[in-house]
């Protein structure tokens, strides 16, 4: 979704503060519009001590987003709940494989760390033979 991305993370820009007259107006629709929505699933508000619906900024950006979709771009409701499913599957795609890579790049980091100790003389890492790439911890036997 454009610029949702924008202060993703912040806890600000996800925290349920906004009264649904607040978020209705930053989003640029009446408020009975936005509980349609809300209705619908598009948006999940959340709850004030009193009953009464909370928006995020994270919501408002989103509603914006389906008001761009349904009237610039004519997608129904239905479509529109669709491709939002389908983007935050994306959006959740995108930040697994961001921590994969990472882990991945830690893995190749510490891999590279005990090659480089199996290579120097003194090093506790010994290669088990030439073909393999095991290794394993020597240490001199202590006559007592």
């Amino acid at each position: 979704m454009a610029g949702e991305h924008v202060g993703s993370g912040d806890p600000a820009y996800e925290a349920k503060v906004l009264m649904i007259s607040v978020a209705a107006r930053m989003a640029g629709m009446h408020p009975q519009t936005l509980r349609q929505y809300d209705r619908l699933g598009l948006v999940q508000a959340g709850r004030a001590a009193g009953g009464g619906r909370r928006y995020s900024v994270r919501d408002v950006v989103l509603l914006r987003e389906v008001q761009r979709l349904s009237q610039d771009e004519g997608v129904n409701l239905a479509g529109v709940k669709r491709i939002i499913g389908l983007e935050r599957l994306l959006e959740q795609a995108q930040q697994r494989i961001a921590r994969l890579e990472a882990e991945l790049d830690a893995a190749y980091r510490r891999v590279v760390e005990l090659e480089s100790l199996a290579r120097f003389p003194g090093s506790d890492l010994v290669p088990t033979n030439r073909t393999s790439t095991a290794l394993v911890v020597w240490r001199p036997r202590r006559d007592r």
